[in-house]
């Protein structure tokens, strides 16, 4: 994939320097909360080749966020054929992860904000979703900051999490169209230029 520059963040595939993060992201308890499993090294490193390989074969995946300024990968976020048997196939999932010391400062809204944009533009999506447990506080607030609305009518327990951790299963769905999408990118155009108008023909 080409990388994607948003004011502060270049969202980009992964390079080699980026496995340590990985890992973190990966087996660190805070960040890890709302999953049922953490990875060791050797898992974390299978997983990243295989990010990796489908950014490249595919253009578009769970990418490395690194900040502009300094250089730092901080977490990722993006695009991934939702792998949810309970889901119809082709769903497409936005999804993220950053360090605990980056949370709240606006980078995952910022990336994920792009991530629309690209999929509803360069690969023509009509829906992008995005999931989490029932009561993943945070990740909600990015859903609606985002624009994705609740749709409580396909929340479903995920079969990937076992019987041994009952409070992890349920899952809410939120969801944007790209109908919702332009409304919002039509808006956010408007504000910031309030003088304009259509011109008259």
């Amino acid at each position: 994939m080409r990388p994607i520059r948003t004011k502060r963040l270049v969202i980009r595939n992964w390079e080699e320097g980026d496995r340590g993060l990985f890992h973190r992201l990966n087996s660190d308890e805070q960040v890890m909360e709302f999953f049922p499993f953490r990875r060791d090294r050797v898992q974390s490193d299978q997983l990243f080749d295989r990010l990796r390989e489908d950014i490249d074969d595919r253009g578009f995946g769970f990418a490395a966020l690194e900040i502009k300024q300094t250089g730092e990968c901080i977490g990722f976020a993006g695009l991934h054929p939702a792998d949810v048997s309970s889901l119809p196939p082709g769903t497409i999932e936005i999804g993220w992860r950053t360090t605990p010391e980056h949370w709240g400062n606006g980078y995952v809204t910022e990336a994920a904000n792009a991530w629309l944009d690209y999929g509803f533009e360069a690969l023509g999506l009509t829906e992008i979703v995005s999931f989490a447990v029932w009561n993943n506080k945070r990740s909600i607030a990015v859903m609606e900051r985002i624009g994705m609305t609740a749709d409580p009518s396909r929340d479903f327990d995920h079969p990937a999490v076992p019987n041994s951790h009952p409070h992890l299963k349920r899952h809410v769905l939120y969801r944007i169209s790209d109908e919702k999408w332009r409304q919002r990118r039509a808006s956010a155009e408007a504000r910031a230029n309030p003088g304009s108008t259509p011109s008259a023909e």
